[in-house]
Order: C-alpha cells, then structure tokens, then sequence
C-alpha cells in the first residue's frame, strides 16, 4: 500500500476542516503578507502542538492540491478550471508548453500564447502559478511565524516537543525557500515578505533577483543543521538532501540569477548527496513514474510532491499529467485512468534527440507513435505530435492505483532527484567549477546511460566518450532524455543560452497565418514571465519586468 504521512496524517484532517483554509487569493498583493484564515482561532490552533504537523501538511500540499474539492485555495473565478490553479500543474505549464518539450492541444488563448511563447501580462496561467506561489508563502511565513521560539515558550512548549517544532519550522522554511526559488526562476525581482512582516494591509516592497538569490541561499545553508540527516525523512517531508540539492540548483544557475558563475559552490552540494550511501538510482528508469515510485524509485528520490488517489485528489499534479497526454489511438486503461483528455503531446525535438532503434535503443525513449504524426501542423491536433507515455497511474506489477473511479493517480512527481544530481556535477565540472573531476562526470553521465541501455555486468551500450561528454549541447541534450516533462526544459534552456535565440522549435514565436510553423527568435526578455497585471494596478510600487 501507497503511505504518504503528510497526506495521510494531514491532508486528510485538513479536509475535515481542523485547519482548512476558507480565504481565497485573489491575485492581489495585498495578500501576500495575510495571515491565512482557520475555521478555528490562530491561537487555538497553535496552542496545542499536537496540531502542527497537520497545519505543516498543509503547506507540503501546497504544491500540488488546489484546496478542498470545490472550494480552491487560490481564486478560480468564474468558468475556470480550478485544476489549473493547483502549483505544480501550474509550474509545469510555463516550465514546459513554452519549450521544445511539449505543446498542448487545448484551444485556449492563454495555453495557446504558451505553446507560441507569445503570452501577455494578462495571461491567466502566468498569474495562476504568481499567485499559487505567493500563497504557499503566506502560508509558510505563518506557520513559522507561530513556531517561533519566543511563541513556543509564551505557550509553555518545551522539551522534545518544541525540539520537534523546530525541526518543522525549518521543513517550512524549505517549502518558502522552494517557492521563492519558483519565482526566483520564473519572474525575477517580484515580492517579498517573510515571517518578520507581520500581517498587515502594508503593500509589500519589491526585491531584486540578486537579493532573492542571496535570501534563498542562506535560509537553505540555515536550516541544514534544523533538518533531518539526509535520506532519513520521512518518505515526502524535507531533510538535508532536500536542501543540498535546491541549493545546487541554484547554484547551477547563479549566473543567470546574478551575473556570477558559482559552479564550484553547485559541486560541494552535489557532492554532499553522492557522498551519502542511502542514495541510489532505481534500478529502472519507468519505475520513477508509475503509481509506486514511492516504493520501487525511494532510493533516488530527493523530495517529491506526493500524490495518492484517494487522500490527495485534485484536477492538476500528476492527474492532470497521466490523463492530459492520453489521446487519439492511446488507450486510458493501459495508464490506469478512466480517460484521456487528448491535450498534451511533444513537439519532434525530444524524440529526435533518442537514437533509432537501428542504432542502439533508450529506454527513456517513451513516445506514443500510432496514429500521430512527428510534425505538427495544427498546434490544436492532438494526433500532430507523437504522445508521451512517461506518467501512468499503474505500479510497478502492472495494477492500477488507488482509486477505483481511476481519476485521481497515485503517482508521485519527482521534484528533486539523484540523476539530475548526477547531470548537475557533469555540468558544473565542464563549466569550470572544482571540486569534481570530468572523469568522474564521464562516469555519471554513463550511469544514467547504462540503465537507459539496460546494461548489466560491465556493457556499454549507449556509453559516450569523454569526447561526446565535452561536445556542445551535449549534456543539454541529455537532460532533455533524462529529465523530459519533469518541469525542468525552460530553466535548461536559458541557461545554455538557447531559449529565446540559438535554437528554435515548431511554433516557438509564431504569431498567426503567414508566419513560419518552423519557429524563431523571440525577444531576449520572454527569459522572465511577467508580473500579472492585476498586482501591477493592486501595488503601484511594483516595476514591471522588461518587454512587458
């Protein structure tokens, strides 16, 4: 059986309204430093510390739940999909529609300026994930705010039990740090409150991608000691692996972030995760996306956002990712869904990044070809583009998961996990950092390679040379086999210079009949999305980013 203890142990009692939240976001900025509202009293509620692993799942579901069935967390308004509010769903949209990765056959204006990198400051799937990010904020800026120390010994909370609410403040401060790391990314100099804002109707001040690089930074390298050991957590809560490797990430990065290479300080962390014994990769590619990853794929899972069919049910996660990419001939029963919802498919840039099978197979390669065709001429036509079969709500022994409608999936999505570690040390060494070696990169690299290939007892079928490693675009192109439709492509790409200039894909820029489907060169400042509109009018000190 799939166990999630946040989704389980607070989820579930969330959903019976112990700490449910009854406010929605509007997209204002005012909101950004609120004090969520409880059906029960603040003070009640933290009164007794029995009670702060339930608010704390809150914030975990966060990324993934959109709010109780019904009544989202974020506003919906009127004849929208509140599927397309939930964080993650949210994320993958800008992180993936506007790259080579993926496009989407849904004929909605909003989707449809993703899938042409031709979107707006009113662009509603922009504003979602703003807003979605900044609600995980106020959410965690509350909790930590109430777990303080100075709060828990005004409530007579000692010992082991405040020790305890120590260790989740810092969990919590990990989930902020992810969401500004979020809007770090994707919108660059936005807002900024903490948990010493105390909630007010003040508009909050706008801070620079440089601060905000710099904030996210030390609140990881804070809490590190706070958090448990690595790989010790509990399956889906946060520990130090977690923060070792967003800090990589970011470190990876930084460049971007500030105009400062930090690859050696993106090798130290890489080197605390594969340094750490419990770490290993699953035996088997597929086993990190199907209904048991949880259990089959836990070795090289860093930090997921969970997902159980029964306890977490939303129209967005990995739901909306196994039934979104079934369409045209796919048949939803072989994905453990009861339907496909024909949207997603890939643009022929990630296939043709796989070999044939002529020349060796990888078994990364995941695409649904009957009846679709490898060039899209109608971005509306789900059966223009080949299907991708990488997400499914079946285990590993072929069952189904756990809810017997088969809507909502089991699946777990891997946020953080060792072979991007992996592909993260390779990068950062042939970038010029210390620390590592290109040998041991080659070596890595080939690891990946070497189960992608199904070798065993020494093959080496699918290796590359140290020659193939240090070619150009090479480890771009295999993050793109490994990593695909795990929300990574557009931070790839703009880091290696090739988002809005340098390489195109169908549609990218297009702009409507007489413009080329081919693709081509956007303006440079599409490499930031901008500040919704809406928060512009809330919060008049705001500066818009460029081009928008």
């Amino acid at each position: 059986m799939k166990s999630h203890p946040i989704l389980r142990r607070g989820g579930l009692a969330l959903a019976l309204g112990l700490v449910t939240l009854t406010g929605s976001l509007t997209g204002c900025n005012k909101d950004l430093d609120r004090t969520p509202f409880y059906d029960l009293n603040t003070e009640s509620v933290y009164r007794d510390p029995a009670n702060y692993l339930q608010v704390l799942a809150k914030c975990y579901a966060g990324f993934n739940l959109s709010g109780n069935p019904g009544s989202p967390d974020v506003f919906a308004g009127q004849g929208k999909d509140e599927g397309e509010t939930s964080y993650l769903r949210a994320y993958w949209y800008l992180q993936e529609l506007t790259t080579d990765e993926a496009v989407v056959a849904w004929n909605s204006g909003p989707l449809q300026e993703l899938n042409t990198t031709s979107w707006s400051s009113s662009n509603d799937l922009i504003n979602n994930c703003y807003t979605r990010i900044f609600y995980e904020v106020a959410l965690c800026n509350e909790f930590i705010r109430e777990t303080s120390d100075d709060k828990l010994s005004s409530r007579g909370i000692t010992g082991q039990t405040a020790a305890d609410a120590r260790q989740q403040r810092a969990e919590a401060r990990f989930l902020r740090a992810l969401a500004y790391y979020h809007a770090l990314d994707l919108y660059g100099n936005v807002p900024f409150v903490t948990e010493a804002d105390a909630p007010s109707k003040a508009l909050p001040h706008q801070t620079s991608r440089a601060a905000l690089f710099a904030y996210v930074e030390k609140e990881l390298q804070e809490i590190e000691p706070n958090l448990k050991p690595a790989h010790t957590a509990a399956y889906g809560r946060a520990d130090r692996g977690a923060a070792w490797a967003l800090l990589a990430k970011l470190y990876l990065n930084a460049q971007v972030y500030t105009g400062t290479a930090r690859y050696t300080d993106c090798l130290t962390y890489c080197n605390k995760i594969l340094t750490t014994p419990s770490y290993a990769l699953a035996p088997e590619y597929r086993l990190l996306f199907l209904a048991d990853n949880n259990v089959t794929a836990a070795s090289e899972i860093i930090f997921p956002i969970e997902s159980d069919g029964l306890v977490s049910q939303v129209y967005g996660g990995t739901t909306y990712l196994v039934h979104a990419a079934v369409g045209g001939r796919m048949l939803a029963s072989g994905f453990g869904v009861n339907s496909g919802w024909a949207g997603n498919r890939t643009r022929k840039n990630l296939p043709l990044l796989f070999p044939t099978p002529a020349s060796g197979f990888d078994t990364r390669a995941m695409f649904f070809t009957n009846g679709q065709t490898l060039e899209i001429n109608d971005l509306t036509s789900f059966t223009d583009g080949y299907g991708v079969t990488k997400w499914r709500n079946k285990t590993s022994t072929g069952a189904n998961g756990h809810d017997p409608q088969q809507i909502f999936v089991d699946t777990d999505f891997t946020l953080l996990r060792l072979a991007e570690v992996q592909l993260m040390y390779a990068e950062a060494v042939l970038r010029g950092g210390t620390g590592g070696t290109q040998t041991q990169a080659l070596a890595y690299v080939n690891a990946l390679r070497d189960r992608a290939y199904g070798n065993a007892g020494g093959g080496t079928d699918g290796h590359v040379s140290l020659a193939e490693l240090t070619a150009p675009d090479f480890l771009l192109d295999e993050r793109g086999r490994e990593l695909y439709w795990e929300a990574t492509r557009r931070t790839d790409l703009i880091r290696f210079g090739k988002f809005t200039s340098n390489y195109n894909w169908p549609f990218k820029g297009y702009t409507g009949a007489g413009d080329t489907k081919a693709g081509h060169d956007v303006a440079a400042t599409r490499t930031l999305f901008p500040l919704p509109s809406t928060d512009l009018v809330a919060n008049p000190t705001l500066v818009q980013n460029p081009g928008y």
